[in-house]
């Protein structure tokens, strides 16, 4: 039995900040929760099932959140959900949310994704524990930083590739204005911030953020009457070992496995010609072209190419983060999510300042754990033939 086709007929999501003391977390679910049903033109007492996910309780050291927030999320009397994969979780999320619609058990379902950073310390979540050796491992760019080095070292890579990656997403972020972090930066200014985890400057990090993302997925029946749907065309999601002997953290298995599904799902046999807007999941800014060789839009060692020659910029040849990415904003929980309600954005020509010009093909990617979770999809303005 085939899949049903789905669609995102509403996106919706919060002003991203440093610290979100004017709302609680049931406050934040809840403006972006009603931000999508907005623009999905549905309230929710017609939405058949909730979806939520968030990263790991000790971030905000409540545990297990979904149970107090059910009401506030308008669960109440209806299906309730909870989805966990690391920073990965908001991609996740939403395939686990789509599989509801296209097996065919629910017709329309809100999912919603969230982080409240400001009432705990991420950073400190993530270290290894005290006394600390050198090089300090503190937080997730005191793990990722050897995994740096390595492709670095691997792809020949000069040393300012992360610096344009920086600037170029902290531009974009202006275009934004959900945007935590809306700095215009120069390729200088970035190599002239601090050195926190070598090569991982202060300028090429995310930033830590309170946040939330919802999206409304629909079956084909009420996709129709939406003005805009974008049209799920292939989700997947992979996972493989933190650790594990000859693991390559530079390139995953997990990852480039994951992609060669979905573009086979997607009917894709070139992704850089045929995706015409990316959003992928680049906390530091070193991933970017780690991520598009594991995708497959570059061979592996040239990735750092396409971003110098400028080709990930708006109006390259593969468009790469437009509304800021994660390097702009990061309610970790939601940054998953963000980058599939972006890439929804585009193929619904609604991504306001950030859009890319005839965008028919988005890609929405995240990555959580040790680079060891993924979680993709397609998403088109035209409904999948397949």
């Amino acid at each position: 039995m085939g899949k049903t086709p789905a669609a995102v007929i509403g996106v919706g999501q919060t002003h991203h900040r440093a610290k979100r003391e004017d709302v609680s977390m049931a406050g934040l679910c809840r403006e972006a929760m009603d931000r999508a049903l907005e623009d999905a033109g549905l309230t929710l007492d017609e939405i058949d099932a909730i979806v939520v996910g968030k990263a790991p309780d000790l971030f905000e050291g409540v545990m297990m959140p979904e149970l107090y927030l059910a009401e506030a999320l308008g669960a109440a009397g209806k299906p309730l959900l909870r989805v966990h994969t690391a920073g990965s979780v908001g991609g996740s999320t939403a395939i686990v949310a789509a599989s509801l619609v296209q097996s065919g058990v629910h017709k329309k379902v809100l999912t919603v994704a969230f982080e409240k950073q400001s009432e705990s310390n991420a950073m400190w979540a993530l270290s290894v524990p005290v006394p600390f050796v050198m090089p300090v491992h503190a937080g997730a760019g005191g793990y990722f930083a050897p995994h740096v080095r390595s492709y670095i070292r691997r792809s020949g890579a000069p040393t300012h590739i992360g610096a344009i990656v920086a600037a170029k997403d902290r531009t974009n972020a202006l275009k934004n204005p959900y945007a935590h972090l809306r700095e215009e930066k120069t390729v200088d200014m970035v190599l002239a911030s601090q050195m926190l985890w070598d090569p991982i400057r202060y300028e090429e990090t995310c930033p830590s953020s309170d946040g939330a993302c919802a999206l409304v997925i629909a079956d084909e029946d009420v996709a129709k009457s939406s003005p805009n749907p974008a049209w799920i065309h292939g989700t997947v999601m992979r996972s493989e070992p933190t650790t594990a002997a000859e693991r390559d953290q530079v390139n995953p298995q997990a990852g480039r496995d994951a992609a060669a599904a979905l573009w086979k799902q997607a009917g894709i046999t070139s992704p850089i010609d045929e995706i015409d807007a990316a959003e992928i999941y680049v906390p530091f800014s070193w991933f970017e072209p780690m991520w598009l060789e594991n995708l497959g839009f570059a061979a592996e060692g040239d990735g750092w190419k396409l971003t110098e020659a400028g080709e990930t910029a708006m109006g390259g040849r593969i468009p790469v983060n437009c509304s800021g990415g994660v390097l702009s904003s990061n309610p970790i929980g939601a940054s998953g999510m963000l980058r599939f309600g972006e890439a929804a954005l585009q193929v619904r020509g609604a991504a306001g300042e950030h859009q890319v010009d005839g965008a028919r093909k988005a890609l929405g990617h995240a990555y959580g754990g040790g680079s060891q979770f993924f979680a993709m999809w397609v998403v088109g303005a035209d409904k999948p033939t397949n």
